[in-house]
């Protein structure tokens, strides 16, 4: 089996617009701000550019929901000196010391505390990167306040620090591969995400999932040509705008996952996404948050076939949540997919307080 070639070197480190290094250490607000995302599309163990196995994902990326940050440096003090609030976000305080430390040094500064604020609506427990989001919006905070901007790989190898797997949430749309464990891409897919349409649910009652207290499955040989034949399959997905082939193997990744998580609905969510056309289902290995795939460029009523599959979803028990569009490899809300969609205005402040502890049961509103 070829390995897949080595990508190329992410963006290099940039100043932040307005701002330069700050010589006199005075005290200065930085802020930052990180997406969320809605599960993944391909997650597994992968060959890197040299043969080696690694556990690597392909994210479904989502705008909308995403963490804030603001950091107030306070030099003279100690790195590990922070306020943070609320109080429990521990993964970001931690990446808010790494950040003060490796900023500081690029500055030629000594390292220091300060004030940490953390914001946002990214619900929690769902597999949709709450986590992850408050470090890379803490990171790009604290970078903010030593008048740096840090390059993606930088601030993906701070985040696997703070957190020990990170999602690729510092990045760009572009469909990656990534390896999340060690902050890096195995490959880049293709230029964009083909156009999907996304009904998102959640599985599971929406109950938090501890993937700390998974079982770990041991990944034989037959396994890694799996894993490698899927991935082959999305690349080719990716660089033709095949979505009924991105379905397919969102799909078989979604099979292989609940061979862990399990979820009681997963046999009607595939059910019903097929009764109406869609390419496929996706679900969050980490969590509870799923969607059904459609294909915008389809044949048929698009809103019909959307809206029977929301309510079909609701009467088998799977709670609706939004749905939204991909196109050109971003996430955007289109006029055609907001006449499809019912339920509550997307509100701030749905996401619970404590991310880091009490994983408990999040909502993720309907636009």
């Amino acid at each position: 089996m070829t390995p897949a070639p080595h990508p190329t070197p992410l963006a290099t480190r940039q100043p932040a617009p307005g701002h330069e290094a700050d010589p006199e250490a005075r005290g200065t607000t930085g802020r930052g701000h990180a997406p969320c995302h809605h599960g993944e599309l391909l997650q597994g163990v992968f060959l890197d550019a040299v043969g080696h196995r690694c556990a690597g994902l392909v994210t479904l990326p989502m705008a909308g929901p995403g963490s804030r940050a603001e950091f107030l440096r306070r030099p003279g003090t100690p790195a590990e000196a922070l306020t943070v609030v609320p109080a429990d976000r521990t993964k970001a305080a931690h990446a808010a010391t790494l950040a003060s430390v490796e900023c500081a040094r690029r500055a030629g500064l000594p390292p220091c505390g300060g004030e940490l604020r953390l914001a946002g609506d990214v619900p929690v427990g769902l597999g949709m990167g709450s986590s992850t989001s408050d470090v890379i919006a803490t990171v790009r905070a604290v970078a903010d306040s030593y008048g740096l901007r840090l390059a993606p790989d930088t601030v993906a190898r701070l985040a696997v620090r703070a957190e020990r797997a990170s999602d690729p949430l510092m990045l760009d749309a572009r469909p990656v591969l990534f390896a999340q464990r060690e902050g890096r891409i195995l490959e880049v897919l293709g230029p964009a995400l083909p156009p999907l349409v996304v009904v998102g649910c959640t599985l599971g009652g929406g109950e938090p999932v501890d993937t700390l207290a998974l079982p770990e499955r041991e990944v034989g040989d037959a396994d890694l040509q799996e894993f490698e034949r899927l991935r082959a399959l999305l690349r080719r997905a990716m660089e033709t705008g095949d979505v009924r082939l991105l379905g397919k193997v969102a799909t078989a990744s979604a099979r292989r996952g609940q061979q862990v998580l399990n979820h009681p609905e997963f046999a009607a969510m595939t059910a019903i996404a097929h009764r109406f056309g869609a390419a496929g289902v996706q679900i969050a290995h980490s969590g509870s948050v799923a969607g059904v795939l459609f294909d915008p460029a389809a044949p048929g009523d698009l809103r019909h076939r959307v809206r029977a599959c929301r309510h079909a979803l609701r009467v088998h028990g799977i709670p609706t949540t939004r749905t939204f569009a991909t196109f050109a490899g971003r996430t955007t809300l289109t006029p055609t997919t907001k006449e499809l969609l019912d339920g509550p205005a997307h509100r701030r402040g749905d996401r619970p307080a404590r991310p880091d502890t009490s994983r408990r049961t999040a909502r993720l509103p309907a636009l």
